[in-house]
């Protein structure tokens, strides 16, 4: 095997490599990342039961519920669709109705979201960007929201 034979066949290799090792960092972190989706989306893609899912919407007024055992059922909606959440555990603080929500957890069988994680809105200007192109969307976002909102969204 010649000099350039040998560099050509270690260069080969190392690509090899590196792309295997890519690879393997790329499939470990798919099962990590969890995208946002609105209600709609999550009606519109018929996501199996199990899969892991995070929603975001606003609290559907009228709709939460809490029970004696930390149980807290309510709907995010944004404004075309609504699913109902449960949530076994203390909601944040600002969580209330009508307020923006992004909810991590699963679906049952039932169409249920099984929530494991509930953020509510940091404060009296934010809301995710997520929500907010969500509203934007279905058509119910208002412009007196943009100003409050504290993003700048085009």
């Amino acid at each position: 095997m010649t000099r350039k034979q040998r560099r050509l066949a270690l260069i080969s290799t190392s690509m090899a490599v590196l792309v295997v090792a890519a690879a393997l960092v790329l499939s470990a972190l798919r099962d990590s990342i969890v995208f946002f989706n609105s209600p709609t989306d999550v009606a519109e893609k018929r996501l199996a039961p199990g899969a892991r899912v995070r929603i975001g919407g606003l609290v559907k007024p009228g709709s939460l519920q809490r029970d004696a055992n930390l149980l807290v059922r309510f709907a995010v909606t944004d404004g075309k669709t609504e699913i109902t959440v449960r949530y076994q555990g203390i909601v944040p603080d600002l969580f209330r109705e009508g307020q923006g929500v992004v909810a991590e957890g699963k679906l049952d069988g039932d169409g249920i979201f099984v929530a494991d994680t509930v953020l509510a809105k940091h404060d009296e200007r934010y809301m995710p960007r997520e929500v907010v192109d969500a509203l934007k969307k279905s058509g119910h976002w208002q412009e007196d929201q943009q100003k409050n909102s504290g993003n700048v969204t085009k």
